[in-house]
């Protein structure tokens, strides 16, 4: 970790060897774990408190990551709320042997500072000081309406067992290697598992090796314990030229018991790959029961609300009155 403004905190390491998944490239799952511990350090630095990450926004997911490559993830306090924490998170990398470096990723993490019952806590106001940082501000203001329409859309969507989309459900103990420093299961993990069942149903539906170019809308709803049984369901709602949208639900609960609870939820973009690393078409599905139509009205839904978010834009499928479909 290098020094950075008391609002800023910057990791900084090599990709190892082991960090490298399927793709034969660091997983985005891995990528998304790095953000959040550097979230988390950058939020606990400035609460002086334990953090808990409550949302995770859009994160576009461009060249990969290689083996052996210097990593910099930097977290900077943007906004803070009364108990939350805006943090701006960027990954990059380069070969440290020389070369230029490349911007990977960006995306917003929000944390939640909590007391010992587990309960909000105030946190210290952030006072930009200078138009960079007044500028980030006012970005993150911006995106605030855009979040909530998104949250509320996937809040009030219902999953049933009527779809006959491709659809896999990960099964497994929340293990003692999964803890965060508040002896729950770390942000990072569950967003690696997200990634892992997005991976496994995007590659069932098409045949080949996907990879995640986008996770969109990670929703933190309850901690997950260490012992839990966890249930990380991931199913194709969308799909583009290229791209298939999984919808991920994890949910966990005691294991003397049979009920279980949502934790999380997000939306991902998987593509399939040829040898150049170039994204190839995939079969187009074709929404056959009401659950189907409904699901796949949902993900267009969620498409045109980020459209409307300060700096995107809609699809080009969404902008054109043929309504040819989208690259991704």
């Amino acid at each position: 970790m290098s020094e950075s403004p008391a609002n800023s905190v910057t990791l900084r390491f090599l990709a190892a060897p082991m960090d490298v998944g399927h793709s034969g490239s660091v997983d985005a799952g891995t990528v998304l774990e790095w953000v959040d511990k550097a979230a988390y350090a950058a939020a606990v630095g400035w609460a002086k408190s334990y953090c808990v990450t409550a949302y995770v926004g859009n994160i576009h997911f461009a060249d990969p990551v290689n083996s052996g490559d210097m990593v910099e993830v930097t977290s900077t306090i943007v906004y803070t709320g009364r108990s939350s924490m805006h943090i701006h998170t960027t990954v990059s990398s380069r070969d440290p042997k020389g070369g230029p470096e490349t911007m990977h990723s960006q995306c917003m993490v929000i944390f939640v500072a909590v007391g010992p019952d587990g309960k909000p806590i105030p946190v210290p106001q952030f006072e930009p000081s200078t138009p960079a940082e007044i500028e980030a501000r006012e970005h993150a203001l911006a995106r605030i309406d855009v979040r909530e329409q998104i949250v509320n859309a996937m809040n009030a969507q219902e999953y049933t067992d009527a779809g006959t989309a491709e659809r896999v459900t990960l099964r497994f103990m929340a293990s003692p290697t999964a803890v965060n420093w508040g002896g729950k299961v770390h942000g990072g993990i569950v967003m690696k598992w997200i990634d892992e069942a997005a991976y496994v149903c995007a590659s069932r539906y098409c045949g080949k090796d996907t990879v995640a170019v986008f996770s969109g809308g990670v929703r933190f709803y309850r901690p997950l314990l260490i012992g839990h049984v966890v249930e990380v369901e991931a199913r194709l709602v969308y799909t583009g030229a290229k791209g298939m949208h999984i919808a991920v639900h994890v949910r966990s609960g005691d294991p003397k018991t049979r009920e279980m609870n949502l934790t999380t939820y997000c939306l991902t973009v998987m593509v399939a790959r040829d040898e150049t690393g170039t994204a190839v078409p995939i079969p187009a599905w074709v929404p056959v029961s009401e659950e189907d139509k409904k699901l796949h009205a949902h993900a267009r839904e969620l498409l045109e609300i980020r459209g409307r978010a300060p700096g995107n834009r809609l699809p080009d499928h969404l902008l054109n009155a043929g309504g040819q479909r989208p690259a991704n």
